[in-house]
C-alpha cells in the first residue's frame, strides 16, 4: 500500500520521466511506460514548484501567494494532482523524514 499523500509529504520526479514546457504548458512522458501526460498553466506552476521544493506544503504556500483561491481548495487540488501524478508514475511521493 502507498503512503497517504498529506501535505507533510515530499514529491521526486521519477527518473524516467521527461518533460517539455509548450507556451505554458508542460507535456510529460515516462519514457519506461510510455505514458504521456500535459498539465495546464496552473499544473505546470505545481510542476515546477515541486521540482524546485520537493515539498508540498513549500508548494502550497508557494502557490497561495501567487493566485487568489482558498487554502482548503488549493490544498485539495494540489493534493488531487499529485495522487493522479502518482498513479501515472511520473512522480514518487514519500513521508517527510524525521527531524
Amino acid at each position: 500500500m502507498k503512503d497517504a499523500i498529506t501535505l507533510a509529504s515530499r514529491v521526486a520526479i521519477n527518473e524516467d520521466v521527461i518533460f517539455r514546457d509548450l507556451e505554458g504548458e508542460i507535456v510529460l512522458l515516462n519514457l519506461k511506460t510510455g505514458v504521456y501526460f500535459g498539465l495546464d498553466l496552473v499544473g505546470t506552476r505545481i510542476w515546477h514548484l515541486i521540482r524546485e521544493h520537493q515539498s508540498l506544503q513549500k508548494a502550497l504556500g508557494a502557490l497561495l501567494e501567487e493566485f487568489e483561491v482558498a487554502e482548503a481548495r488549493c490544498a485539495a487540488d494540489l493534493l488531487s494532482l499529485v495522487g493522479v501524478l502518482r498513479e501515472k508514475g511520473l512522480v514518487e511521493v514519500t513521508a517527510p523524514t524525521a527531524g
